[in-house]
């Protein structure tokens, strides 16, 4: 009997030992993890329903060379309404006002509205949808509604506000002004000039704030201490010319349309600066509309043909291996060069004819009889006087994308004893179109070969940050004998050679028609013949303000393919446009009595009303009246107090000043 007493107090006194033993265990890790742990267990915790979340940024505007917005951020807001944070005594005050203003907002009948939200509030909805994508005087009329204009503290008002980039000008230059784009998988696509400098001038810094997990899949927004403002970009001011641009669009569509080409473009360069004005890239969709599709101005490589004869005349005229009026005999339009033969367009041949004159009615075999004469045992001399006007390298523009030029060298595989004759009248290497706009630019320009240029300032509100000047590539391309002789042949090129169908007694232009066959390689080419029809030049002749290049690939042989038939009437009408169009007006005798000094005072009022939206403009010197009606009439709930009447002499905020919401503007009158 005392040995089963003795048996079972040592069994009770195990298990009083393990559950002692169990019980410091468990004080221990709840020691551990109050005191050790905690700080990883509370970040975990607050990890699934609290978390970081990016604010993004206004992206900056993007301006032409004159002011006016072609590219620009437009925000879009999402309204919701916590139902749970209201308490119940502001809940019933002032959810029938508020379905009311939301019934004439949205159409729905008030009592329905009443009806769902009530249901909210019951389901402990804490992210109910009201507005969905809405824009800026919707947002700012719906924070007005009883309810939400108690904010989110005590009204249960979230805002989420998104951002869409539009280009007021539609589809004209779209291509080149470009945007930044992030797909699905993060790549990310960056064309023109809103791509090429949205990193370094227009993203501008993303703000952070955080928000709280409300349910699955729900975060709210937290109104925080530590919430990060962000910090709106730059704006791009480019050297486009919209009243220019829209000549060059409009010009290129119509002759696209008229020959059912595949794709072309036009750029205007300013000569002096290298500015460009205009560029227009249109390509055909297979419904047979036209669009920016690619930027071919800029990332196209191709055989640029005739228009290269000029390079080619030009290099052969620096090194003195001939003159102006050197002989050269194309023969009945048809040579024999290396076992291949090369024919003129000209049906006969010109037979014996100057240099000029070779250049002037682009005869193939003139240019080829040249360049193969004086260039053939030593065609590193001529490659070395491309390499000279760079040529071969890319001209480094800013936008992303430029097409690499391809000019062989003997021991490349495109080399051969056919390619120095061949590359004298344009085929055998490829350019892009800005790379021969430049060089004849450089002729235009007194010799001066400079970088063609799409920015011109870089702006904070009207604060420059950064400016733009002329970049020189090579500050004089050959002798001005060289130049002189080349400005006249391109000159008489219009008056009496290729281009004679483009003279204008009224108005003088000189340039190079080109026309090029394009994938000749193909099987199918004879029966189906393909070509690129280009003219490259500058006006007026006298004293040149623009350089211009047109370039249309493929367009149908049934209805023309010349360079200067398809190519060189867009040329005319872009410089003819730009110099000579003058709009007539009708007067007539107005009925009405106008006060000039009531009308200047409206003009400015309007003109001031329609430009400044968020941005706080000048009213020193406007009436008080005026200055009130235009600061409460614009796109930012801001409060405006006055001292005095009569003229506003002083104003608090500066002009071009950022607004925001429920700012104070003190104006003071005398």
């Amino acid at each position: 009997m005392a040995v089963n007493e003795k048996g079972i107090l040592n069994r009770l006194y195990f298990i009083a030992g393990c559950m002692f033993i169990f019980g410091i265990a468990v004080v221990f890790k709840l020691l551990s993890i109050q005191f050790i742990q905690g700080d990883k267990y509370k970040a975990l915790a607050t990890e699934r329903v609290v978390k970081d979340v990016i604010i993004p940024a206004n992206r900056g505007n993007v301006y032409s060379v004159n002011g006016n917005l072609l590219a620009t951020s437009i925000p879009k807001y999402d309204i919701r309404l916590d139902a749970l944070t209201p308490s119940n005594k502001t809940f019933e005050k002032y959810l029938k006002p508020f379905c009311d203003s939301l019934s004439k907002y949205t159409g729905k009948s008030s009592a329905k509205l009443e009806k769902d939200i009530r249901r909210a509030r019951a389901n402990k909805n804490r992210y109910f949808l009201l507005a969905r994508n809405i824009g800026y005087s919707d947002y700012t009329r719906l924070r007005r509604f009883p309810l939400l204009n108690l904010g989110a503290f005590k009204g249960g008002l979230i805002v989420e506000q998104t951002t869409k980039r539009e280009h007021p000008m539609g589809g004209i230059a779209q291509r080149t002004i470009g945007y930044e784009r992030t797909d699905d998988k993060g790549n990310v696509t960056r064309p023109g000039i809103d791509g090429a400098f949205g990193v370094k001038y227009l993203r501008g810094v993303d703000g952070q704030r955080k928000k709280q997990q409300i349910g699955k899949g729900q975060w709210k927004p937290l109104s925080d201490a530590n919430e990060i403002e962000p910090k709106d970009g730059y704006d791009v001011y480019t050297t486009i010319d919209v009243n220019i641009q829209d000549i060059a669009h409009h010009a290129l569509l119509k002759q696209l349309e008229l020959y059912e080409a595949e794709h072309g473009c036009v750029v205007v360069m300013e000569v002096k600066t290298g500015e460009i004005r205009a560029i227009s890239n249109l390509g055909r969709t297979s419904n047979g509309k036209y669009y920016e599709k690619l930027n071919y101005a800029v990332g196209e490589s191709h055989e640029p043909g005739s228009t290269f004869k000029v390079m080619a005349l030009m290099a052969a005229l620096e090194d003195k291996v001939i003159d102006t009026a050197t002989i050269v005999d194309t023969q009945k339009g048809r040579k024999r060069f290396y076992g291949r033969y090369i024919h003129d367009s000209h049906r006969g041949g010109y037979g014996k004819i100057s240099a000029a004159r070779a250049l002037e009615v682009s005869s193939n075999i003139g240019l080829a009889t040249i360049i193969d004469e004086h260039y053939s045992q030593k065609p590193e001399k001529f490659l070395n006087r491309i390499k000279e006007w760079k040529l071969n390298k890319p001209l480094g523009v800013s936008i992303i994308g430029e097409g690499k030029p391809d000019i062989p060298e003997p021991g490349d595989k495109k080399w051969s004893k056919n390619a120095l004759p061949s590359m004298a009248y344009g085929y055998n290497l490829e350019l892009t179109p800005l790379q021969t706009l430049a060089f004849y630019n450089a002729i235009a320009n007194d010799g001066e070969l400079i970088k063609p240029r799409f920015l011109k300032a870089i702006k904070e509100f009207d604060k420059e940050i950064e400016t733009f000047d002329k970049e020189v590539i090579v500050k004089k391309i050959c002798s001005d004998e060289t130049l002189n002789e080349t400005q006249e042949i391109l000159k008489n090129i219009v008056v009496r050679g290729t281009g004679k169908k483009l003279y204008s007694k009224t108005f003088s232009m000189a340039g190079k028609t080109g026309t090029a066959r394009t994938e000749y390689w193909m099987k199918d080419w004879e029966d189906s013949p393909r070509y690129i029809s280009s003219f490259s030049g500058y006006f007026p002749v006298e004293n040149p303000k623009y350089s211009c290049i047109v370039v249309i690939h493929k367009p149908s042989t049934k209805v023309g393919f010349y360079g200067a038939d398809v190519s060189g009437p867009v040329f005319k009408r872009v410089a003819q446009k730009i110099y000579t169009d003058t709009p007539l007006i009708d007067e007539i005798e107005s009925l009405e009595v106008k006060i000039g000094a009531v009308e200047n005072e409206y003009e400015s009022f309007y003109k001031t009303a329609q430009t400044y939206k968020t941005i706080m403009p000048n009213v020193v010197g406007m009436p008080a009246m005026d200055a009130i009606v235009l600061l409460e009439n614009m796109q930012v709930d801001i409060k405006v107090k006055l001292n005095g009447n009569g003229i506003i002499k002083t104003q608090s905020i500066n002009k071009s000043t950022k607004l925001k919401d429920n700012q104070t503007v003190v104006l003071k009158a005398s």
